[in-house]
C-alpha cells in the first residue's frame, strides 16, 4: 500500500504526473481502494489520541466530517463510468492536497515569510458575471437576464493565476449570476478551467444550462465539479426558481451521470423548507438515486433583491438542521455536507476576509468583499491592478484585517480551548449583526449595490437581525459552554472588538 513517504519519493523521481498515474492505477482496484480508505480512516481516528488545542468534542466531530469526505471521494472514484479527465482531476487533488503537501510548499512558505508566519487563503470565490437565465426570489446577487456586468476575461484569468502563484491555492469557487452564462472575448468558465488544469473549479450553478453538449465538455475538461442549486423537492424548488426548473435540474444530473462527471448540490435552507431538505425522500432522491456526491447548505441570508428576514430559518429550526444534518448525513450516510452556519465549528468559525485557509469574494465589477453574504466592499481589484498591486495587497485592507482580528480573538481563541468563542454562531454579518455594523461604521466600505445600501438604512431590518442573534445565543451558548468547554458569544465578541480596536492581527506584510 502506498504511503506519504513512497509518494514523496515517486514525486521526486518522476514528478506529480508519475504520482497521479500510480495512484490512479491503484485506486481503480476496488479492493486496494477500500484498503486505502480503511488505512486513512484508522489514521484519522488515531489522531484523536494526540493532545489538541481545541475542545475534545470539536476535534472528534472534525474527524467524523473528514471521514465522511473520505467516503464521498471513495464513492466518486468507485464510479464505473467516471470520466477519465474527472478522475485525473480528483486524483491530482488528492495526491497534491493530501499526500504531497510540499507541492505548493515553496509558495506557501514564501507567503508565510512575508506575513509573519500567517498562511494564505486556500481559495477565492469569484462571480465573473452577474447575468443569469433565472430570476429567483431573494437572489443574493440580484441577478437576471437583464444584467450584463462582467469581469474582462484577462482579469478573471489573472485573479485565478495570482491565487495559484501567490497563495498556492488549487480550489477555485465560481459563483454568479449563473457561471455558465459568463462569456467574454469568446471565453467562459470551461475555457478558464481548461487553462488551469491543476486547479479544481467548484461551480455553483442553477443547472438548467447543463445540457448534453455542456456535460460532454465538462467530461472533456474534468476539473469542473458543479454544485447544482435546489430548494428541496419540486414544489419548493419551482416556487423560488420558476416553474419547471426542478425537472431541468434532474435532467442536468442525468446528463452529468451519463458522461461520468461528479457533481454535488447547493441547498438554500429557508423557514419553509428546513425539514424537507433533510427528509428521507429528498436524501434518497438527490444523493442515492441521482448520485450527488456532496452538498452545501446555505441558510437564506436577507440580502440582495427582495431581501426579507421572514425567509430565514428560525434559531430553533437552525438548531434542528445542525443536529439532524449531522446525524443523518455525516454519521449515518457518510455523505460530506458543508454548512457554514450549522457546521461552522468544523472550520473554527468564519473563514471570510482572507483568513488563513479561508477566502475572499470578488464580484463581476471587481468589487472585493469578505464573502458573498457580506455585501460591503472596501476595495476594487481593478483599481488594485491599475495601481500595480496584487491579491496580496487586497488582504491588508483595514476592513478585511479587522474582521480577521475579530476571528482570531472570537473564533480561534488564540489556540486556547477556554477562549474558543461560540462557533455555533460563526457568521459576523448574520450571527453578530450589531458587531458587523460597528465594523462597517469603522471602516466605511461601500455597499455592493442599492439593496445592500437599503439594508443599512432600515431600522426594522437591524432590529430583527439583532433579535435573531440574541435568541440564537440563548439556544447555543449553553451547548457551546457546557458541552464544548468554550466561552459565550457575548464574552468572545467583547474580546474580538477589543482586538479590533487595538489593531491586533496575526498577519502583517514584513517590513
Amino acid at each position: 500500500m502506498f504511503t506519504e513517504h513512497s509518494l514523496m519519493e515517486l514525486a521526486n523521481k518522476g514528478g506529480i504526473e508519475a504520482v497521479v498515474k500510480m495512484s490512479d492505477t491503484l485506486l481503480k482496484s476496488n479492493r486496494l481502494r477500500k484498503m486505502a480508505v480503511k488505512v486513512v480512516e484508522k489514521k484519522l481516528r488515531s489522531s484523536l489520541n494526540q493532545p489538541w488545542t481545541r475542545p475534545p468534542r470539536l476535534e472528534r466531530e472534525k474527524v467524523e466530517a473528514a471521514i465522511a469526505l473520505l467516503y464521498t471521494v471513495d464513492r466518486a472514484l468507485g464510479k464505473k463510468n467516471l470520466a477519465p479527465a474527472s478522475r485525473r482531476a480528483i486524483i491530482n487533488a488528492l495526491t497534491a492536497g493530501v499526500f504531497l503537501r510540499s507541492v505548493q510548499k515553496e509558495t506557501i512558505e514564501k507567503f508565510k515569510a512575508d506575513h509573519n508566519g500567517y498562511g494564505p487563503p486556500a481559495t477565492l470565490v469569484i462571480s465573473p458575471g452577474k447575468g443569469c437565465n433565472l430570476h429567483c426570489v431573494g437572489c443574493y446577487a440580484s441577478s437576471s437576464s437583464a444584467t450584463y456586468e462582467k469581469l474582462p476575461w484577462e482579469i478573471f484569468d489573472r485573479i485565478i493565476t495570482e491565487a495559484e502563484t501567490l497563495w498556492g491555492a488549487r480550489l477555485m469557487t465560481i459563483s454568479g449570476g449563473e457561471p455558465f452564462v459568463y462569456r467574454d472575448k469568446g471565453k467562459g468558465l470551461i475555457e478558464a478551467a481548461a487553462r488551469h488544469q491543476d486547479s479544481i473549479f467548484m461551480t455553483y450553478t442553477n443547472g438548467t444550462l447543463i445540457d448534453k453538449k455542456v456535460a460532454d465538455r465538462l467530461a472533456e475538461v474534468g476539473n469542473i465539479i458543479p454544485a447544482i442549486s435546489v430548494e428541496g423537492l419540486e414544489e419548493k424548488t419551482d416556487a423560488r426558481r420558476g416553474k419547471g426548473v426542478f425537472k431541468k435540474v434532474l435532467q442536468a444530473m442525468d446528463n452529468l451521470n451519463e458522461v461520468g462527471v461528479p457533481f454535488g448540490v447547493s441547498i438554500t435552507a429557508t423557514r419553509y423548507n428546513w425539514q424537507e431538505i433533510l427528509s428521507d425522500e429528498f436524501i434518497n432522491l438527490i444523493f442515492k438515486e441521482k448520485g450527488a456526491y456532496y452538498g452545501w447548505i446555505f441558510h437564506y441570508m436577507p440580502i440582495g433583491r427582495g431581501f426579507t428576514t421572514d425567509l430565514m430559518p428560525t434559531p430553533e429550526q437552525r438548531l434542528w438542521i445542525w443536529q439532524t444534518g449531522w446525524k443523518k448525513l455525516i454519521l449515518k450516510e457518510r455523505i460530506f455536507i458543508a454548512d457554514f452556519w450549522s457546521f461552522g465549528h468544523l472550520s473554527d468559525g468564519c473563514i471570510s476576509s482572507g483568513r488563513e485557509g479561508g477566502y475572499l469574494y470578488i464580484d463581476w465589477n471587481g468589487k472585493v468583499m469578505p464573502c458573498v453574504f457580506f455585501p460591503y466592499t472596501p476595495v476594487n481589484i481593478l483599481d488594485v491592478y491599475e495601481n500595480g498591486g496584487t491579491l496580496n495587497d487586497v488582504l491588508e485592507v483595514p476592513f478585511f484585517r479587522h474582521i480577521r482580528e475579530w476571528q482570531w480573538e472570537y473564533e480561534l481563541g488564540q489556540n486556547d480551548p477556554k477562549k474558543n468563542g461560540n462557533v455555533l454562531m460563526p457568521c459576523p454579518i448574520r450571527d453578530h449583526h450589531a458587531l458587523a455594523r460597528r465594523l462597517i461604521e469603522m471602516d466605511k466600505p461601500e455597499p455592493e449595490d442599492e439593496h445592500a445600501a437599503a439594508a443599512l438604512e432600515d431600522p426594522e431590518y437591524y432590529r430583527k437581525m439583532v433579535e435573531y442573534d440574541k435568541r440564537l445565543a440563548e439556544l447555543t451558548d449553553p451547548i457551546w459552554v457546557n458541552e464544548y468547554g468554550g466561552r459565550s458569544s457575548e464574552e468572545s465578541d467583547e474580546a474580538g472588538m477589543a482586538a479590533v480596536e487595538q489593531d491586533r492581527v496575526p498577519m502583517r506584510v514584513a517590513a
